[in-house]
């Protein structure tokens, strides 16, 4: 049952910088650990509310803010800035998310999770192969950009994909390729869906109108029961 949680802006340490996120936490003060990575767009009050509503599922959910508090709803500007983002940059930070929520005495897990859209969800992938064993899981919702990694040979978190069958970002032929590509080269336990959508539906503040309000409801129920079952 959903629960009211708490939240606020932290800092933390990251290879030896400061480094900004959003951490919700649920009313009972102590949950599972989950990262939840951001679109091409910035840490946005839709990204906060994902926090959020993982927080009301129980969870302690960290958005790192890989843009510096940056945000646009301009779509030239998000490709601008998602291009400047290096990978080494953006797995930096996400290291450091890592080392912060493993560090917080209310989250349980052993291990932490993560979950990331558009471009977070390249950045997901990204992060379990970084992390190897300290990751549980792995929820890249249509991922795309120069965050997905060349392989997955790294990656031993369980992999739950959501991607979309009318992606013009990613096409689907492309999101299949890539589901074959992590059953290849990880060690993980990859499940793919796919739906009848196009890109960034799940995003109910989509500035370009993508949102499918059912393949979002369905999608975010499967991300949150992996998750529940696999941090541990």
């Amino acid at each position: 049952m959903a629960e009211q949680s708490a939240h606020q802006n932290v800092t933390f340490p990251s290879q030896g910088q400061d480094a900004y996120g959003y951490l919700a936490r649920p009313a009972s003060g102590s949950g599972l650990g989950v990262i939840v990575i951001q679109e091409w767009w910035g840490l946005t009050d839709h990204i906060r509310d994902v926090a959020d509503r993982l927080a009301a599922e129980g969870f302690v959910a960290l958005a790192p803010d890989l843009y510096g508090g940056w945000i646009t709803h301009d779509g030239d500007e998000a490709g601008e800035m998602m291009q400047r983002l290096s990978e080494g940059e953006g797995a930096r930070l996400l290291g450091g998310a890592v080392d912060y929520l493993h560090g917080l005495g209310e989250v349980t897990s052993h291990k932490v999770s993560a979950i990331g859209f558009c471009m977070g969800g390249g950045f997901v992938l990204a992060l379990a192969a970084q992390q190897g064993e300290r990751m549980a899981a792995a929820v890249p919702f249509y991922g795309v950009g120069q965050a997905v990694p060349e392989s997955f040979t790294g990656v031993k978190a369980a992999i739950q994909g959501h991607y979309a069958t009318e992606d013009e970002l990613f096409p689907v032929d492309q999101a299949r390729a890539q589901e074959q590509q992590l059953r290849d080269e990880s060690e993980a336990d990859v499940t793919f869906h796919y739906y009848e959508a196009p890109h960034a539906f799940h995003n109910d503040g989509n500035p370009q109108g993508n949102y499918r309000p059912e393949a979002a409801r369905l999608a975010w129920e499967r991300a949150v029961g992996f998750l529940r079952e696999k941090t541990k």
